[in-house]
C-alpha cells in the first residue's frame, strides 16, 4: 500500500487570502496522530510560451512554534509600519467586510480547482 504524502492529508481548515498576483493559502492539516500543524503556501501564476504554470512557495508551521512565529511576525511588521514608514496609512490597504464575505463565496467556483496543487 502506497503511503501518503503530507500534501495528500486533508485540510482541516483553510483560508485563501488574494493579494495582487500572489495567493496565499492558509490551511490546517493533521499528522497520522491527529496533531495538527499549519502550511501557508503562496502560489503565483506564471506564463510561459504554451500556457502558464503555478509557482508554490511552502512553509510548514507546527503547534511548538506559533506563538514565537506570529510574535516575531508582528513584531517585524510593527517595525516596519512604525520605524521605517511611519508616514503611510496602511489602513488604505484594507479591504471591506463586505468585500471578504464575497471573497469566501468566490473561494468555491471552479477557481479553486484549478489553484489546487499536489
Amino acid at each position: 500500500m502506497e503511503e501518503k504524502k503530507d500534501n495528500d492529508r486533508e485540510e482541516i481548515f483553510s483560508q485563501r487570502v488574494r493579494a495582487g498576483k500572489r495567493t496565499y493559502f492558509f490551511d490546517v492539516k493533521a499528522t497520522r496522530s491527529n496533531d495538527y500543524y499549519l502550511t501557508i503556501t503562496e502560489s503565483k501564476r506564471r506564463y510561459k510560451e504554451d500556457g502558464f504554470f503555478y509557482e508554490k512557495h511552502k512553509l510548514f508551521l507546527y503547534k511548538e512554534d506559533f506563538n514565537k512565529f506570529v510574535k516575531a511576525l508582528n513584531d517585524t511588521i510593527d517595525h516596519v509600519k512604525t520605524e521605517l514608514m511611519p508616514e503611510v496609512d496602511f489602513t488604505q490597504f484594507d479591504t471591506k467586510i463586505e468585500e471578504l464575505q464575497g471573497e469566501k463565496e468566490k473561494s468555491k467556483t471552479s477557481i479553486d480547482d484549478e489553484l489546487k496543487w499536489d
